[in-house]
Protein backbone atom coordinates (compact mmCIF):
# COMPACT_ATOMS: atom_id res chain seq x y z
CA UNK A 1 0.00 0.00 0.00
CA UNK A 2 1.51 3.10 -1.05
CA UNK A 3 2.16 5.87 1.64
CA UNK A 4 -0.88 8.12 1.37
CA UNK A 5 -0.47 10.68 4.43
CA UNK A 6 -1.17 14.33 3.10
CA UNK A 7 -3.57 13.00 0.23
CA UNK A 8 -7.18 14.08 -0.13
CA UNK A 9 -9.40 11.74 1.15
CA UNK A 10 -11.45 11.25 -1.98
CA UNK A 11 -8.08 10.93 -3.57
CA UNK A 12 -6.50 8.55 -1.06
CA UNK A 13 -9.89 6.23 -0.68
CA UNK A 14 -9.75 5.63 -4.61
CA UNK A 15 -5.64 4.95 -4.23
CA UNK A 16 -6.82 2.27 -1.71
CA UNK A 17 -9.55 0.36 -4.14
CA UNK A 18 -7.21 0.19 -6.97
CA UNK A 19 -4.13 -1.17 -5.18
CA UNK A 20 -6.00 -3.43 -2.89
CA UNK A 21 -5.45 -7.15 -2.77
CA UNK A 22 -6.06 -9.13 -5.87
CA UNK A 23 -6.49 -5.81 -7.99
CA UNK A 24 -4.71 -5.04 -11.24
CA UNK A 25 -2.55 -2.40 -9.23
CA UNK A 26 -2.02 -4.85 -6.07
CA UNK A 27 1.79 -3.85 -5.07
CA UNK A 28 3.95 -6.90 -3.69
CA UNK A 29 7.56 -6.59 -1.63
CA UNK A 30 9.90 -9.01 -4.67
CA UNK A 31 13.34 -9.59 -5.01
CA UNK A 32 14.76 -6.70 -7.92
CA UNK A 33 18.13 -8.11 -8.73
CA UNK A 34 18.76 -9.04 -4.70
CA UNK A 35 16.90 -6.42 -3.99
CA UNK A 36 13.38 -6.10 -1.93
CA UNK A 37 11.53 -3.85 -3.83
CA UNK A 38 7.73 -2.68 -4.18
CA UNK A 39 6.69 -3.93 -7.25
CA UNK A 40 3.12 -4.80 -9.11
CA UNK A 41 2.32 -8.30 -8.72
CA UNK A 42 -0.11 -8.32 -11.81
CA UNK A 43 2.37 -6.55 -14.51
CA UNK A 44 3.81 -7.21 -17.98
CA UNK A 45 7.28 -8.88 -17.75
CA UNK A 46 8.87 -7.35 -21.11
CA UNK A 47 8.02 -5.09 -24.05
CA UNK A 48 7.72 -7.59 -26.40
CA UNK A 49 4.67 -8.41 -24.52
CA UNK A 50 3.20 -4.87 -24.66
CA UNK A 51 3.91 -5.19 -28.29
CA UNK A 52 2.46 -8.70 -29.66
CA UNK A 53 -1.13 -7.20 -27.48
CA UNK A 54 -1.18 -4.10 -29.69
CA UNK A 55 -2.37 -6.00 -31.86
CA UNK A 56 -5.72 -5.94 -30.39
CA UNK A 57 -6.36 -2.67 -31.32
CA UNK A 58 -6.43 -3.19 -34.84
CA UNK A 59 -7.31 -0.77 -37.15
CA UNK A 60 -6.89 2.43 -34.79
CA UNK A 61 -4.38 4.70 -35.37
CA UNK A 62 -0.85 4.36 -33.37
CA UNK A 63 1.31 6.80 -35.95
CA UNK A 64 0.43 10.01 -37.83
CA UNK A 65 3.33 11.44 -39.50
CA UNK A 66 2.95 13.67 -42.59
CA UNK A 67 1.08 12.07 -44.94
CA UNK A 68 1.97 8.51 -42.87
CA UNK A 69 -0.68 6.80 -41.16
CA UNK A 70 0.06 3.62 -39.40
CA UNK A 71 -2.64 1.52 -37.48
CA UNK A 72 -1.84 -0.89 -34.82
CA UNK A 73 -2.01 -3.81 -37.58
CA UNK A 74 -0.37 -1.96 -40.16
CA UNK A 75 2.75 -1.09 -37.41
CA UNK A 76 2.67 -4.13 -36.48
CA UNK A 77 3.16 -6.10 -39.63
CA UNK A 78 6.31 -3.51 -40.52
CA UNK A 79 7.67 -4.21 -37.09
CA UNK A 80 8.00 -7.94 -37.31
CA UNK A 81 9.22 -7.25 -41.08
CA UNK A 82 12.06 -5.08 -40.06
CA UNK A 83 13.10 -7.35 -37.14
CA UNK A 84 13.25 -10.43 -39.67
CA UNK A 85 15.34 -8.13 -42.13
CA UNK A 86 17.78 -7.21 -39.27
CA UNK A 87 18.24 -10.87 -37.88
CA UNK A 88 18.03 -12.64 -41.27
CA UNK A 89 20.34 -9.87 -43.19
CA UNK A 90 22.46 -7.91 -40.63
CA UNK A 91 22.91 -10.68 -37.87
CA UNK A 92 21.38 -9.01 -34.61
CA UNK A 93 20.98 -10.95 -32.32
CA UNK A 94 19.23 -10.76 -28.22
CA UNK A 95 21.76 -8.41 -26.69
CA UNK A 96 23.27 -6.52 -30.27
CA UNK A 97 22.81 -3.04 -30.05
CA UNK A 98 20.76 -1.07 -32.97
CA UNK A 99 21.37 2.77 -32.42
CA UNK A 100 18.99 5.25 -33.59
CA UNK A 101 20.82 8.48 -35.08
CA UNK A 102 17.59 10.17 -36.29
CA UNK A 103 14.89 13.48 -35.90
CA UNK A 104 11.48 12.63 -34.64
CA UNK A 105 9.31 9.98 -37.38
CA UNK A 106 7.72 7.21 -37.54
CA UNK A 107 10.46 5.18 -39.04
CA UNK A 108 12.64 6.00 -35.60
CA UNK A 109 9.88 4.36 -33.49
CA UNK A 110 9.13 0.81 -35.96
CA UNK A 111 13.29 0.76 -35.67
CA UNK A 112 12.96 0.94 -31.52
CA UNK A 113 10.11 -1.70 -31.82
CA UNK A 114 12.01 -4.32 -34.17
CA UNK A 115 14.79 -4.33 -32.43
CA UNK A 116 13.12 -4.91 -29.21
CA UNK A 117 10.91 -7.58 -30.66
CA UNK A 118 14.83 -9.39 -31.18
CA UNK A 119 15.89 -8.79 -27.66
CA UNK A 120 18.38 -5.98 -28.89
CA UNK A 121 19.00 -2.90 -27.29
CA UNK A 122 18.29 0.24 -28.90
CA UNK A 123 20.63 3.10 -28.27
CA UNK A 124 19.17 6.49 -28.68
CA UNK A 125 21.87 8.73 -30.27
CA UNK A 126 21.40 12.31 -29.56
CA UNK A 127 20.40 13.60 -32.87
CA UNK A 128 22.10 17.01 -32.01
CA UNK A 129 25.13 15.98 -31.53
CA UNK A 130 28.07 17.23 -33.24
CA UNK A 131 30.46 14.16 -35.06
CA UNK A 132 32.88 13.88 -32.10
CA UNK A 133 30.66 13.11 -29.88
CA UNK A 134 29.01 10.81 -32.32
CA UNK A 135 32.09 9.13 -32.14
CA UNK A 136 32.41 8.65 -28.82
CA UNK A 137 28.85 7.12 -28.50
CA UNK A 138 29.48 4.69 -31.37
CA UNK A 139 32.98 3.84 -29.47
CA UNK A 140 30.92 3.32 -25.61
CA UNK A 141 27.60 1.37 -26.94
CA UNK A 142 29.52 -0.36 -30.17
CA UNK A 143 26.62 -1.22 -32.15
CA UNK A 144 26.31 -3.28 -34.94
CA UNK A 145 23.52 -1.87 -36.74
CA UNK A 146 23.14 2.23 -36.95
CA UNK A 147 19.65 3.38 -38.44
CA UNK A 148 20.20 7.07 -39.29
CA UNK A 149 18.60 9.71 -41.09
CA UNK A 150 20.71 11.69 -44.22
CA UNK A 151 21.95 14.28 -42.14
CA UNK A 152 23.54 12.49 -39.43
CA UNK A 153 24.90 9.72 -41.86
CA UNK A 154 27.00 12.13 -43.08
CA UNK A 155 28.39 13.31 -39.73
CA UNK A 156 29.00 9.16 -39.16
CA UNK A 157 32.11 8.61 -41.03
CA UNK A 158 33.14 5.76 -41.03
CA UNK A 159 32.21 2.91 -38.33
CA UNK A 160 32.31 -0.66 -37.45
CA UNK A 161 28.92 -1.09 -38.20
CA UNK A 162 26.13 -1.80 -41.18
CA UNK A 163 24.28 1.62 -41.40
CA UNK A 164 21.12 1.67 -42.87
CA UNK A 165 19.02 4.21 -44.21
CA UNK A 166 16.06 5.98 -42.41
CA UNK A 167 14.37 7.31 -45.59
CA UNK A 168 14.60 4.18 -47.67
CA UNK A 169 15.75 1.09 -45.94
CA UNK A 170 13.49 1.31 -43.22
CA UNK A 171 10.55 1.41 -45.44
CA UNK A 172 11.96 -1.42 -47.59
CA UNK A 173 12.61 -3.93 -44.81
CA UNK A 174 9.58 -3.11 -43.09
CA UNK A 175 7.53 -4.21 -46.17
CA UNK A 176 9.70 -7.18 -47.51
CA UNK A 177 8.11 -9.42 -45.48
CA UNK A 178 4.18 -9.15 -45.12
CA UNK A 179 3.33 -12.03 -43.25
CA UNK A 180 6.10 -12.27 -40.65
CA UNK A 181 5.76 -13.37 -37.36
CA UNK A 182 6.84 -11.69 -34.50
CA UNK A 183 10.25 -13.20 -33.60
CA UNK A 184 10.45 -15.72 -30.20
CA UNK A 185 12.97 -14.10 -28.04
CA UNK A 186 13.33 -15.25 -24.07
CA UNK A 187 13.24 -11.70 -22.27
CA UNK A 188 14.05 -11.23 -18.57
CA UNK A 189 12.74 -8.51 -17.12
CA UNK A 190 16.21 -7.03 -15.71
CA UNK A 191 17.63 -6.98 -19.20
CA UNK A 192 18.51 -3.97 -20.92
CA UNK A 193 16.24 -2.37 -23.31
CA UNK A 194 17.15 1.15 -24.76
CA UNK A 195 20.25 3.06 -23.92
CA UNK A 196 20.01 6.84 -23.40
CA UNK A 197 22.58 9.73 -23.02
CA UNK A 198 23.05 11.90 -20.48
CA UNK A 199 25.38 14.41 -20.37
CA UNK A 200 28.23 13.78 -17.36
CA UNK A 201 29.50 15.79 -14.68
CA UNK A 202 32.84 15.03 -16.17
CA UNK A 203 32.55 16.10 -19.83
CA UNK A 204 31.48 12.94 -21.61
CA UNK A 205 28.11 11.48 -22.13
CA UNK A 206 27.17 8.59 -19.64
CA UNK A 207 24.56 5.89 -21.37
CA UNK A 208 21.80 5.01 -18.87
CA UNK A 209 20.88 2.11 -18.84
CA UNK A 210 17.28 1.17 -19.32
CA UNK A 211 15.63 -2.12 -18.66
CA UNK A 212 12.18 -4.07 -19.62
CA UNK A 213 11.03 -3.80 -15.83
CA UNK A 214 12.10 -0.11 -15.94
CA UNK A 215 10.43 0.53 -19.24
CA UNK A 216 7.18 -1.41 -18.44
CA UNK A 217 6.94 0.34 -14.73
CA UNK A 218 6.94 3.66 -16.56
CA UNK A 219 3.90 2.36 -18.56
CA UNK A 220 2.36 0.83 -15.46
CA UNK A 221 2.88 4.71 -13.61
CA UNK A 222 0.75 6.08 -17.06
CA UNK A 223 -2.03 3.00 -16.93
CA UNK A 224 -2.49 4.09 -13.31
CA UNK A 225 -3.26 7.49 -13.67
CA UNK A 226 -5.48 6.48 -16.26
CA UNK A 227 -7.06 4.39 -13.62
CA UNK A 228 -7.31 7.00 -11.13
CA UNK A 229 -8.87 9.57 -13.22
CA UNK A 230 -11.70 6.77 -14.24
CA UNK A 231 -12.26 6.25 -10.65
CA UNK A 232 -12.07 9.67 -9.43
CA UNK A 233 -14.58 10.55 -12.50
CA UNK A 234 -12.66 11.54 -15.08
CA UNK A 235 -12.01 8.43 -17.60
CA UNK A 236 -10.03 9.38 -20.89
CA UNK A 237 -11.67 8.99 -23.70
CA UNK A 238 -9.85 8.86 -27.40
CA UNK A 239 -6.66 10.17 -27.49
CA UNK A 240 -4.43 11.77 -29.47
CA UNK A 241 -1.23 12.73 -28.44
CA UNK A 242 1.23 15.61 -30.12
CA UNK A 243 4.75 13.76 -29.97
CA UNK A 244 7.06 17.15 -30.34
CA UNK A 245 10.44 16.39 -27.84
CA UNK A 246 12.70 14.21 -28.97
CA UNK A 247 12.44 10.32 -28.82
CA UNK A 248 15.93 10.09 -27.35
CA UNK A 249 14.61 11.21 -24.40
CA UNK A 250 12.21 9.56 -21.56
CA UNK A 251 9.46 12.07 -21.91
CA UNK A 252 8.56 11.17 -26.00
CA UNK A 253 10.24 7.64 -25.73
CA UNK A 254 9.40 5.84 -22.65
CA UNK A 255 6.63 8.60 -21.32
CA UNK A 256 4.64 8.67 -24.96
CA UNK A 257 5.04 6.56 -27.88
CA UNK A 258 5.53 3.49 -26.02
CA UNK A 259 2.44 3.96 -23.42
CA UNK A 260 0.49 4.92 -26.57
CA UNK A 261 1.20 1.62 -27.79
CA UNK A 262 0.11 -0.11 -24.70
CA UNK A 263 -3.05 1.84 -24.78
CA UNK A 264 -4.27 2.15 -27.67
CA UNK A 265 -3.97 5.72 -28.51
CA UNK A 266 -2.79 7.45 -31.73
CA UNK A 267 0.95 9.49 -31.64
CA UNK A 268 1.16 12.48 -34.01
CA UNK A 269 4.68 13.42 -34.45
CA UNK A 270 5.56 16.93 -35.19
CA UNK A 271 8.51 16.98 -37.59
CA UNK A 272 11.72 19.02 -38.23
CA UNK A 273 12.50 22.66 -36.53
CA UNK A 274 9.57 23.41 -33.60
CA UNK A 275 7.25 25.93 -35.02
CA UNK A 276 4.36 26.92 -33.03
CA UNK A 277 2.29 27.96 -35.87
CA UNK A 278 2.29 24.36 -37.30
CA UNK A 279 2.12 22.51 -33.98
CA UNK A 280 -1.37 24.71 -33.18
CA UNK A 281 -2.22 24.05 -36.86
CA UNK A 282 -1.16 20.41 -36.26
CA UNK A 283 -3.39 20.57 -33.24
CA UNK A 284 -6.03 21.99 -35.09
CA UNK A 285 -6.26 19.45 -37.90
CA UNK A 286 -5.64 16.32 -36.22
CA UNK A 287 -8.14 17.47 -33.48
CA UNK A 288 -5.05 16.45 -30.98
CA UNK A 289 -6.09 16.03 -27.11
CA UNK A 290 -2.91 15.79 -25.23
CA UNK A 291 0.45 17.89 -25.45
CA UNK A 292 3.38 17.16 -23.35
CA UNK A 293 5.73 19.96 -23.93
CA UNK A 294 9.23 21.30 -22.69
CA UNK A 295 8.86 24.99 -20.98
CA UNK A 296 10.37 26.55 -24.31
CA UNK A 297 7.92 24.95 -26.56
CA UNK A 298 5.08 26.84 -24.11
CA UNK A 299 6.85 29.89 -24.14
CA UNK A 300 6.37 30.34 -27.65
CA UNK A 301 3.18 29.86 -27.37
CA UNK A 302 2.65 32.20 -24.80
CA UNK A 303 4.57 34.79 -26.85
CA UNK A 304 2.63 33.75 -29.86
CA UNK A 305 -0.26 36.24 -29.08
CA UNK A 306 -4.50 35.38 -29.77
CA UNK A 307 -5.17 31.72 -29.89
CA UNK A 308 -9.08 32.30 -31.06
CA UNK A 309 -8.14 32.28 -34.87
CA UNK A 310 -7.34 28.44 -34.32
CA UNK A 311 -9.88 25.05 -33.15
CA UNK A 312 -8.32 23.92 -29.73
CA UNK A 313 -11.08 23.12 -28.37
CA UNK A 314 -10.09 19.39 -29.12
CA UNK A 315 -6.65 19.86 -26.52
CA UNK A 316 -8.34 18.33 -23.29
CA UNK A 317 -4.92 18.04 -21.36
CA UNK A 318 -1.49 19.91 -21.39
CA UNK A 319 1.46 18.96 -19.37
CA UNK A 320 5.50 20.23 -18.54
CA UNK A 321 8.23 17.95 -18.64
CA UNK A 322 12.06 17.70 -18.56
CA UNK A 323 12.39 21.38 -17.00
CA UNK A 324 11.02 23.09 -14.23
CA UNK A 325 8.58 25.87 -14.28
CA UNK A 326 7.62 28.48 -12.47
CA UNK A 327 4.10 29.14 -11.05
CA UNK A 328 3.72 32.54 -12.25
CA UNK A 329 4.40 30.45 -16.02
CA UNK A 330 1.97 28.40 -15.17
CA UNK A 331 -0.53 30.48 -14.19
CA UNK A 332 -0.16 32.75 -17.35
CA UNK A 333 -0.42 29.48 -19.10
CA UNK A 334 -3.78 28.46 -17.32
CA UNK A 335 -4.90 32.31 -18.52
CA UNK A 336 -5.25 31.59 -22.49
CA UNK A 337 -5.62 27.75 -22.94
CA UNK A 338 -8.47 26.08 -20.91
CA UNK A 339 -6.51 22.96 -21.19
CA UNK A 340 -3.80 24.36 -19.17
CA UNK A 341 -6.23 25.00 -16.28
CA UNK A 342 -8.02 21.54 -16.14
CA UNK A 343 -4.70 19.95 -16.17
CA UNK A 344 -1.67 21.48 -15.66
CA UNK A 345 0.51 19.30 -13.12
CA UNK A 346 4.66 19.17 -12.96
CA UNK A 347 6.53 16.30 -11.86
CA UNK A 348 9.98 15.48 -11.08
CA UNK A 349 12.38 12.80 -12.54
CA UNK A 350 15.33 12.44 -14.24
CA UNK A 351 17.04 10.42 -17.27
CA UNK A 352 18.17 7.70 -15.01
CA UNK A 353 14.52 7.49 -13.18
CA UNK A 354 12.89 6.52 -16.30
CA UNK A 355 9.55 8.09 -15.85
CA UNK A 356 8.13 11.14 -13.42
CA UNK A 357 9.53 10.01 -9.72
CA UNK A 358 7.11 12.05 -8.34
CA UNK A 359 4.15 13.93 -9.12
CA UNK A 360 1.87 17.03 -8.51
CA UNK A 361 -1.71 16.96 -9.54
CA UNK A 362 -3.65 20.29 -10.11
CA UNK A 363 -4.99 19.92 -6.62
CA UNK A 364 -1.94 19.76 -5.09
CA UNK A 365 -0.73 22.41 -6.41
CA UNK A 366 -3.74 24.66 -5.63
CA UNK A 367 -2.66 23.90 -1.95
CA UNK A 368 1.61 23.75 -2.52
CA UNK A 369 2.25 25.34 -5.54
CA UNK A 370 6.19 25.15 -4.98
CA UNK A 371 6.12 21.29 -4.65
CA UNK A 372 6.66 18.87 -7.30
CA UNK A 373 4.80 15.98 -5.79
CA UNK A 374 4.50 12.90 -3.92
CA UNK A 375 6.44 9.46 -4.90
CA UNK A 376 4.54 8.25 -7.38
CA UNK A 377 3.71 4.13 -7.35
CA UNK A 378 6.10 2.34 -6.50
CA UNK A 379 8.71 4.55 -5.94
CA UNK A 380 10.13 5.67 -2.93
CA UNK A 381 12.01 9.05 -2.08
CA UNK A 382 14.05 10.04 0.42
CA UNK A 383 16.14 13.37 2.06
CA UNK A 384 19.80 12.73 3.18
CA UNK A 385 22.67 14.56 4.85
CA UNK A 386 26.09 14.44 3.25
CA UNK A 387 26.81 11.39 5.34
CA UNK A 388 23.46 9.48 3.78
CA UNK A 389 21.64 9.66 6.34
CA UNK A 390 17.69 10.20 6.59
CA UNK A 391 16.79 13.77 7.84
CA UNK A 392 13.61 14.86 9.66
CA UNK A 393 11.02 16.43 7.42
CA UNK A 394 11.38 19.96 6.43
CA UNK A 395 15.01 19.76 6.27
CA UNK A 396 16.83 20.39 3.38
CA UNK A 397 19.42 17.20 1.84
CA UNK A 398 20.09 15.26 -1.40
CA UNK A 399 17.36 13.89 -3.01
CA UNK A 400 17.62 9.59 -3.11
CA UNK A 401 15.64 7.68 -5.15
CA UNK A 402 14.71 3.69 -5.10
CA UNK A 403 12.40 1.22 -7.08
CA UNK A 404 11.70 -0.63 -10.23
CA UNK A 405 11.72 2.60 -12.47
CA UNK A 406 15.67 3.36 -11.72
CA UNK A 407 18.18 2.38 -13.96
CA UNK A 408 20.43 -0.53 -14.34
CA UNK A 409 23.58 1.91 -14.08
CA UNK A 410 25.84 3.22 -17.08
CA UNK A 411 26.90 1.32 -19.91
CA UNK A 412 30.52 -0.04 -19.79
CA UNK A 413 30.73 2.31 -16.88
CA UNK A 414 30.59 0.33 -13.46
CA UNK A 415 32.91 3.52 -11.39
CA UNK A 416 29.60 6.07 -12.27
CA UNK A 417 27.36 3.55 -11.60
CA UNK A 418 28.58 2.44 -8.21
CA UNK A 419 28.49 6.21 -7.57
CA UNK A 420 25.28 6.42 -8.33
CA UNK A 421 23.34 3.44 -7.43
CA UNK A 422 24.77 1.75 -3.73
CA UNK A 423 24.71 -1.66 -2.66
CA UNK A 424 20.65 -1.43 -1.75
CA UNK A 425 19.44 0.42 -4.75
CA UNK A 426 19.29 3.82 -3.79
CA UNK A 427 19.95 6.35 -6.05
CA UNK A 428 21.42 9.81 -5.55
CA UNK A 429 19.88 12.18 -7.28
CA UNK A 430 22.60 15.23 -6.27
CA UNK A 431 19.58 17.45 -6.53
CA UNK A 432 18.97 19.84 -3.26
CA UNK A 433 14.97 19.70 -2.02
CA UNK A 434 12.93 19.07 0.81
CA UNK A 435 10.35 16.61 2.23
CA UNK A 436 6.97 17.85 4.15
CA UNK A 437 3.74 16.04 5.13
CA UNK A 438 4.84 13.37 2.08
CA UNK A 439 5.26 16.53 -0.67
CA UNK A 440 9.04 17.13 -2.61
CA UNK A 441 10.03 20.45 -2.96
CA UNK A 442 13.20 20.94 -4.99
CA UNK A 443 15.65 23.70 -3.25
CA UNK A 444 17.96 23.32 -6.65
CA UNK A 445 18.97 21.24 -9.36
CA UNK A 446 22.40 19.03 -10.12
CA UNK A 447 25.54 20.68 -8.67
CA UNK A 448 26.32 23.15 -11.84
CA UNK A 449 23.56 22.18 -14.31
CA UNK A 450 22.64 24.42 -16.84
CA UNK A 451 18.82 23.16 -18.56
CA UNK A 452 18.77 25.20 -21.26
CA UNK A 453 15.29 24.75 -22.80
CA UNK A 454 14.99 20.84 -21.83
CA UNK A 455 18.51 20.39 -22.44
CA UNK A 456 21.08 18.93 -19.59
CA UNK A 457 24.09 21.34 -20.01
CA UNK A 458 27.21 20.28 -17.84
CA UNK A 459 29.56 22.94 -17.64
CA UNK A 460 32.09 20.72 -17.14
CA UNK A 461 31.99 19.46 -20.92
CA UNK A 462 31.85 22.95 -22.42
CA UNK A 463 35.01 23.96 -20.38
CA UNK A 464 36.82 21.00 -21.36
CA UNK A 465 36.22 21.68 -24.85
CA UNK A 466 36.93 25.41 -24.16
CA UNK A 467 40.48 24.61 -22.76
CA UNK A 468 40.99 22.47 -26.45
CA UNK A 469 41.67 25.97 -27.58
CA UNK A 470 44.98 27.14 -27.53
CA UNK A 471 44.44 30.70 -26.99
CA UNK A 472 42.20 29.93 -24.03
CA UNK A 473 44.14 29.97 -20.74
CA UNK A 474 41.51 28.88 -18.31
CA UNK A 475 37.54 29.51 -18.52
CA UNK A 476 34.42 28.66 -16.52
CA UNK A 477 30.83 28.11 -18.13
CA UNK A 478 27.60 28.98 -15.95
CA UNK A 479 23.95 29.07 -16.80
CA UNK A 480 21.99 32.62 -16.61
CA UNK A 481 18.84 33.33 -16.68
CA UNK A 482 16.74 33.50 -20.44
CA UNK A 483 13.09 34.29 -21.10
CA UNK A 484 12.62 31.78 -23.83
CA UNK A 485 14.67 28.63 -22.79
CA UNK A 486 15.17 29.37 -18.87
CA UNK A 487 18.64 29.58 -18.75
CA UNK A 488 21.62 29.94 -21.58
CA UNK A 489 25.22 29.26 -21.14
CA UNK A 490 27.52 31.79 -20.38
CA UNK A 491 31.39 31.56 -20.59
CA UNK A 492 33.62 33.39 -18.92
CA UNK A 493 37.26 33.03 -20.82
CA UNK A 494 40.53 34.30 -19.75
CA UNK A 495 42.61 34.83 -22.59
CA UNK A 496 46.24 33.63 -23.42
CA UNK A 497 48.86 37.00 -23.50
CA UNK A 498 49.09 38.39 -26.59
CA UNK A 499 46.45 36.00 -28.07
CA UNK A 500 43.51 37.38 -30.22
CA UNK A 501 39.97 36.09 -29.74
CA UNK A 502 36.76 36.27 -30.95
CA UNK A 503 32.98 35.11 -30.69
CA UNK A 504 32.82 34.13 -33.41
CA UNK A 505 36.12 32.38 -33.66
CA UNK A 506 36.18 30.31 -30.37
CA UNK A 507 31.92 29.92 -30.95
CA UNK A 508 32.86 27.88 -34.07
CA UNK A 509 35.45 25.78 -32.77
CA UNK A 510 33.08 24.64 -29.57
CA UNK A 511 30.18 24.21 -31.76
CA UNK A 512 32.82 21.86 -34.22
CA UNK A 513 33.22 19.83 -31.29
CA UNK A 514 29.93 18.85 -28.96
CA UNK A 515 26.08 20.18 -29.80
CA UNK A 516 24.84 23.32 -30.61
CA UNK A 517 22.91 23.74 -28.00
CA UNK A 518 25.71 23.27 -25.71
CA UNK A 519 27.74 26.39 -26.95
CA UNK A 520 27.63 29.69 -24.90
CA UNK A 521 25.42 32.55 -26.48
CA UNK A 522 27.03 34.89 -24.00
CA UNK A 523 30.84 35.18 -23.86
CA UNK A 524 32.85 37.59 -21.84
CA UNK A 525 36.74 37.51 -22.41
CA UNK A 526 39.16 38.52 -20.19
CA UNK A 527 42.84 38.83 -19.20
CA UNK A 528 42.72 38.73 -15.78
CA UNK A 529 42.81 35.56 -13.62
CA UNK A 530 39.40 34.12 -12.65
CA UNK A 531 39.03 34.25 -8.51
CA UNK A 532 40.46 31.42 -7.06
CA UNK A 533 39.83 29.99 -3.41
CA UNK A 534 42.63 28.76 -1.12
CA UNK A 535 42.51 25.88 -2.59
CA UNK A 536 42.61 26.66 -6.26
CA UNK A 537 39.22 26.39 -7.30
CA UNK A 538 37.11 29.17 -9.41
CA UNK A 539 34.90 30.99 -6.88
CA UNK A 540 31.64 30.43 -8.75
CA UNK A 541 29.80 33.13 -6.62
CA UNK A 542 32.72 35.73 -6.60
CA UNK A 543 32.34 35.07 -10.26
CA UNK A 544 28.31 35.51 -10.89
CA UNK A 545 28.81 38.57 -8.74
CA UNK A 546 31.17 40.34 -11.14
CA UNK A 547 29.15 39.28 -14.04
CA UNK A 548 26.77 42.52 -14.28
CA UNK A 549 30.59 44.66 -14.55
CA UNK A 550 31.74 42.94 -17.21
CA UNK A 551 31.47 43.18 -21.11
CA UNK A 552 29.06 40.39 -22.33
CA UNK A 553 29.03 39.63 -25.89
CA UNK A 554 25.75 37.61 -27.15
CA UNK A 555 25.64 34.88 -30.30
CA UNK A 556 22.57 34.76 -31.89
Amino acid sequence: MPDLHGVSDVRADAIARLTARDTPFEIVDEQVRGITMPVLRNRHRSLNALLAESARYGDAEYLVCGDLRLTFTEHLARVASLAYELRTRYGVEQGDRVAILSANNAEWIMSFWAATALGAITVGMNSLWSAREIRYGMELAAPKVVIADRRRRDLLGSVDAAVLSIEDDVPVMGSAHPGADLPEVQIDEDDPAVILFTSGTTGRAKGATHSHRNMVAAVDFHRFNDALAAELGQAPNARRFLLATPLFHIAALHNLAVPRLAFGDTAVISTGRFDIECVLRLIERERLTNWGAVPTMLTRLLEHGDLSRYDLSSLRAVSISSAPSSEAFRARLREILPAAERSLGTSYGLTESSSAATLATVADLAGRPDTVGRPVLTTRVEIRDEAGDPVEDGVEGEIYLRGPLIMLGYWNNPEATAAAIDESGWMRTGDLGTMEDGYLRISSRRSDLILRGGENVYPAEVEAVLGEHPAVRECIVLGVDHDEYGEEVCAVVVVSPGEGLTESEVSGFVAERIARYKVPTRWIFRTEDLPRNATGKVKQVDVRAELPRWTVIESN
